[in-house]
């Protein structure tokens, strides 16, 4: 199974097996990290999922939407590898992507 590495906001980093299919969200969420409180339930509407991706990921994930750069601008963390982990479909390919949980707005 593929592997998602998770960095919490402690600066801990985890290694998790992630279900492909699902958001990175969901893996982070069902995985038992508490502190990404994803509020909305991946709907793209509140950016309390929003994470870091390593700079190396941020191009092989792909560029944000026009509707979740408009949420992460409300963010005082917004940062050029910002994302919405709601809004990044886990796959095969993703194999060993490197989140950071941002800090909380």
């Amino acid at each position: 199974m593929p592997s998602l590495n998770i960095v919490t906001r402690d600066g801990t980093e985890h290694v998790v097996e992630a279900k492909a299919g699902w958001s990175v969200m969901e893996n982070i969420r069902d995985n038992g990290f508490d502190e990404l409180l994803a509020l909305c339930g991946g709907c793209c509407s509140c950016a309390t999922c929003h994470v870091h991706l390593d700079p190396d990921w941020f191009a092989k994930v792909g560029p944000r939407g026009a509707d979740e750069d408009d949420l992460l601008d409300t963010s005082d963390h917004k940062i050029e590898t910002s994302r919405l982990s709601c809004q990044i479909l886990f796959a095969p390919e993703l194999d060993g992507l490197r989140v950071q949980i941002a800090p909380e707005d």
